[in-house]
């Protein structure tokens, strides 16, 4: 008979080779989720992907919507495949689109096999397995892993590919999304190099960074993760940080990852409507309706249909149209100001704020019930200074963006300006810090930034006064803000509602900070 303590013990274990697998399953999604074409995807299969499973050949195959074919996208044994069609109905591809779990496959040398089948199968590699990966705008794919030896390929190898499986069909859309741009510029320059015509100039349309995120710390690299997680469902996103860390920028990194990327995603900025407008602004309003409405008006729900909506600084919405946002998100549905007609809408909605949404229902200045639905899936995005290591590849970024378009040849900053950047508290966070820059370049005499000048911060007097009394040290002020979050996160460390999460840290990083603080249990738990 087992002894409760061995029981608590095996059940540890458990949970720490869980916790191990989701580290890895992260780790695995990140690498994959910065893979933009075919020569970074096999730097990931070849790298971190077979150090992990151990495969002795690797093939992803990809079919488009509605065809009755498909091509191996990649195959690590041969990078030259060449783009050659296969019937969807070949036992192989089917079989494991119609299944829900891996399918097994034992190898026989067979003249009906696909030809990459018959090649792996020269090499001495007699079983395979085959996922179908979850389901892209556009894409139906399947990977296969063939092994020499099946036992290679183990229960955890299993969940941990299921683990990354969104993430592979995203890297795949990424890849094809990147070579269609690449094929479509080779071509605008073709055509710009016979023309004559010396008018024709090509536009190049493809961001910088991830989505146009500029950044790659450790917190901004679990902000990707996230957004590639949630970018293929319908869920309601709330993105949360202080002013200027660029939230609007992740949600269109959301919408342009999304299945409806080829519809414009619908803005509103809560805060910057008038109380009165703000109705009619969202869910329209009928011919009539009020003063002033002379005829009907399509609201922002009504235009993000089959699309995003994306409502900005959602801490402004006032009371008592909360309760109508939260039918919209209940119900899917809207009447117009004026109207008695009930309307069904499709859209995605991703709210933003930089207030504490928690501290405004304990207030009474927003509802639980609305906030509670928001919440469905948040993305917290570090402030500026808690993610240093790039503020200098920002800085660059915002340079060499301004001095182009002042016209000024700038090559960098000094060593000095570099470190005071580092060093400021930001708290405008990076659009203070492209303000400054663009500044700097104004009033720059030479080809080099040598001096910024960075404004004060001021402190109340009331703030002032409860410093006197008693300076903390660094570590006291650490372990009170982790204490806080950790707090707030009900004593979740890691996963997505964690407080790693919150803070920008890997969960490893956060529990050797918890342990260097002496931070215990009983110290967050009731």
């Amino acid at each position: 008979m087992e002894k409760p303590t061995d029981k608590t013990t095996i059940l540890m274990k458990r949970l720490q080779e869980r916790e191990q697998e989701q580290m890895l399953i992260l780790s695995i999604s990140s690498a994959l989720s910065q893979a933009l074409n075919k020569e970074e995807f096999n730097a990931v299969v070849n790298g971190i992907l077979k150090d992990n499973f151990l495969f002795d050949d690797f093939v992803l195959a990809s079919a488009n919507e509605n065809e009755t074919e498909y091509q191996i996208f990649y195959q690590s044994s041969d990078k030259n495949t060449e783009s050659k069609n296969y019937v969807l109905n070949d036992g192989f591809f089917n079989r494991c689109m119609d299944a829900a779990d891996t399918v097994i496959f034992d190898l026989t040398e067979d003249q009906k096999n696909p030809d990459y089948i018959k090649s792996v199968f020269k090499k001495g590699f007699k079983n395979a397995f085959g996922i179908c990966l979850p389901y892209t705008s556009g894409n139906r794919n399947v990977l296969f892993l063939f092994f020499k030896n099946p036992k290679t390929f183990t229960r955890e190898s299993n969940r941990i590919l299921r683990g990354i499986a969104t993430q592979l069909s995203i890297t795949v859309r990424n890849s094809k999304l990147t070579q269609e741009y690449e094929n479509n510029v080779a071509e605008l320059k073709k055509l710009k190099n016979n023309s004559s015509n010396n008018s024709l100039q090509i536009v190049e349309t493809k961001k910088e960074g991830f989505q146009g995120i500029i950044g790659n710390s450790d917190a901004m690299k679990v902000v990707y993760e996230l957004i590639s997680q949630v970018a293929f469902s319908n869920s309601t996103v709330l993105i949360l940080g202080e002013t200027g860390t660029g939230k609007e920028l992740v949600a269109s990194a959301i919408h342009d990852l999304s299945p409806v990327s080829g519809n414009k995603m619908v803005k509103v900025n809560c805060a910057s409507i008038p109380e009165h407008l703000i109705e009619s602004e969202l869910f329209g309003h009928e011919k009539g309706a009020f003063t002033g409405a002379t005829d009907q008006r399509i609201g922002k729900f009504e235009q993000a249909e089959n699309s995003t909506i994306f409502l900005d600084e959602i801490g402004e919405l006032p009371l008592e149209l909360q309760g109508k946002l939260l039918r919209v998100l209940q119900e899917k549905e809207i009447e117009r100001v004026g109207g008695n007609k009930t309307i069904k809408i499709n859209a995605r909605v991703i709210a933003a704020t930089n207030k504490s949404l928690q501290k405004e229902v304990t207030e009474n200045r927003f509802r639980s019930d609305l906030y509670y639905r928001l919440n469905v899936y948040p993305i917290t995005i570090p402030a500026l200074r808690d993610r240093k290591n790039d503020i200098e590849i920002l800085g660059n970024f915002f340079l060499e963006k301004h001095s182009e378009r002042i016209g000024k040849k700038i090559n960098g900053f000094s060593k000095k300006v570099l470190k005071s950047m580092i060093a400021n508290a930001w708290p405008g966070n990076v659009r203070e810090l492209e303000n400054m820059v663009e500044r700097s370049v104004l009033f720059a005499k030479e080809d080099m930034i040598k001096e910024m000048t960075f404004p004060e911060i001021f402190i109340g007097k009331s703030e002032t006064s409860k410093t006197e009394f008693h300076t903390k040290t660094l570590q006291e002020v650490e372990k009170e803000y982790i204490l806080k979050i950790i707090k707030k996160c009900n004593g979740r460390i890691s996963g997505p509602q964690g407080a790693a999460v919150l803070l920008g840290l890997p969960s490893t990083t956060l529990g050797s900070r918890i342990q260097k603080l002496g931070i215990k249990k009983e110290h967050f738990l009731d």
